[in-house]
This record gives structure tokens, C-alpha cells and sequence, in this order.
């Protein structure tokens, strides 16, 4: 998929969402209440991509941007 193609996508998709902000205030209750939940597994999704994302990069790097050198074990070869 180019990266033009991809943009339209996304464009498209932000279209359709703001015209279903539009409807939502004269939208059936049952139509919010679906809004509302598949919104809301849009965000913890998000959310839980950034909480693993902020804790694998954690682990690997530390706070001061530096590889963690003490995770790392070295192999131990038999004595000959």
C-alpha cells in the first residue's frame, strides 16, 4: 500500500467519524451506547499500546537513554 493510498484511507476513515459525531445527538440510544463502547476500545487499545511501548523501552533502555548492560548474561563455555 503507498503511502498516498494510506493517507486517503485515513481521511476517509476521519471523514466518516465526523460525520457520526454530527448524527450522534440525534442518534437512537442503543446507536450511542455502540458509539460509546467501540470508542472506548479505540482508547484502551491505544492506551495499552503505550504503556507496553513505554515499558518495553523502559527495560531496554532506562531512564538516561543507555542500554541496560546488567540483563545481558554472558554464556558460560565448558573449561577444555
Amino acid at each position: 500500500m503507498s503511502s498516498e493510498s494510506f493517507l486517503k484511507e485515513i481521511q476517509a476513515i476521519g471523514e466518516k467519524f465526523l460525520l457520526k459525531l454530527q448524527k450522534l445527538p440525534k442518534a437512537e440510544p442503543v446507536e450511542i451506547v455502540c458509539f460509546c463502547v467501540v470508542l472506548l476500545f479505540i482508547v484502551t487499545v491505544l492506551v495499552l499500546m503505550i504503556i507496553a511501548c513505554s515499558c518495553c523501552c523502559y527495560s531496554c533502555c532506562g531512564c538516561d537513554g543507555r542500554p541496560d548492560t546488567r540483563s545481558k548474561r554472558s554464556q558460560v563455555r565448558p573449561a577444555a
